[in-house]
């Protein structure tokens, strides 16, 4: 299937390609049974005559270009409808009816010169449709954020997050403001459905079915809880959708000097205790290091319970039934050479023929009785 794609150049445009490119290689496979051979591209800065190659050889549009921050209130018409009908026209030149998808927007059902040409433009498509039996999807997008939107143009999210990412001032006139948000890869996986002719409609339009709900002050609290949490080590929310979402997108701002951040090593002379990953309520992950012949631990739990891999290094874990003085001591030797996920509640101790380096998972909060110079882990 030959798809062209215009505005590829632009925000959903580029998603859109990369996701067909990753269809067409063989990377992305989730789709099922998609067929994709040329993606043909095309966008302002492109040689007009290749419209003509595109038209006549495409199994599917999706018509992306549009203007929606012009210079002026007239290029709203040229950018939104004269191109739209200049594809269409061109498509009937070489007697090519197929499935044509429209950007659309919310604001379509507006009065104001960027909703009239997004309503002209649906109009056009329908009449072409009417005409021609050619399927056309009209899709009525909301506020759309995600990786790769432009910040300080047209998106406040990108904005939001641009701006927090590198440590610039956010200024909100109402933060009870509401915002309908849908994200890119919910956009372009409609897209695919769409190609399988699997798309969500109701009446003349079609949509995306899953959009957020939230307000400007919401956003840029979450924003700023993101980027504490290098310091908190706290991570977002990620049974929530939108937060987890809202968190990829804020990542993909982040200025390239920022891609690492430090962590605080609790070091002495018996090695070191690095703590990475804390959750509300899935428990913290750490990394300990223990030099050779050092033994650490003799201590125990009630409830919190511990579950580590011993990555690298050679050691000994001594466990013993804390109730009855008369148990036996059970040792289990542990090693980097071959992995395994240990649990346990009661250890005694842990001692290191080679240094030793562990990943460790904790359910329950950090005791510093554990973890001082005597009984630490």
């Amino acid at each position: 299937m030959n798809i062209l794609v215009t505005g590829a150049k632009g925000f959903v445009g580029k998603n859109l390609c990369a996701e067909l490119k990753n269809i067409r290689d063989g990377k992305d496979k989730s789709f099922g049974n998609v067929e994709v051979d040329e993606i043909l591209e095309f966008d302002i800065d492109t040689d007009p005559t290749l419209l003509d190659a595109y038209c006549r050889k495409a199994h599917f549009v999706f018509n992306l270009a549009g203007v929606n921050r012009p210079k002026e209130q007239s290029e709203f018409m040229t950018g939104n409808f004269d191109f739209a009908g200049t594809l269409l026209d061109t498509l009937k030149k070489y007697k090519n009816t197929c499935p044509v998808m429209i950007s659309s927007s919310t604001q379509a059902a507006l009065d104001n010169p960027y909703g009239l040409s997004k309503r002209a433009g649906e109009e056009l498509m329908f009449h072409y449709s009417k005409e021609t039996g050619a399927k056309v999807l009209a899709y009525r997008f909301p506020n759309l954020f995600g990786k790769w939107c432009r910040p300080n143009y047209n998106s406040a999210v990108a904005t939001f997050c641009y701006n927090i990412a590198h440590d610039l001032p956010v200024t909100i006139s109402n933060r009870e403001h509401p915002l309908n948000l849908l994200y890119i890869d919910d956009l372009v996986a409609e897209m695919i459905h769409a190609l399988q002719g699997q798309e969500h409609c109701e009446g003349n339009n079609c949509c995306v079915p899953t959009v957020y709900t939230t307000t400007l002050g919401q956003i840029v609290d979450l924003l700023h809880s993101f980027k504490e949490s290098r310091k908190t080590l706290k991570v977002p929310n990620m049974s929530n959708a939108f937060s987890k979402k809202l968190y990829a997108t804020y990542l993909s701002y982040l200025p390239e000097d920022l891609f690492s951040y430090p962590l605080k090593m609790n070091v002495d002379e018996r090695g070191s205790f690095t703590e990475i990953i804390r959750t509300p309520d899935r428990g913290q992950f750490s990394v300990n290091i223990s030099k050779p012949h050092i033994t650490k631990g003799n201590h125990w739990h009630h409830t919190k319970n511990e579950k580590f891999v011993v990555v690298s290094g050679k050691g000994v874990i001594r466990f013993k039934k804390i109730c009855d003085p008369d148990a036996e001591v059970i040792e289990y030797y542990v090693s980097g050479e071959k992995w395994r996920l240990w649990i346990y509640r009661q250890v005694i101790s842990t001692m290191w023929r080679q240094v030793g380096y562990l990943l460790i998972y904790r359910q329950g909060r950090l005791s510093h009785q554990c973890h001082g110079h005597n009984q630490g882990h």
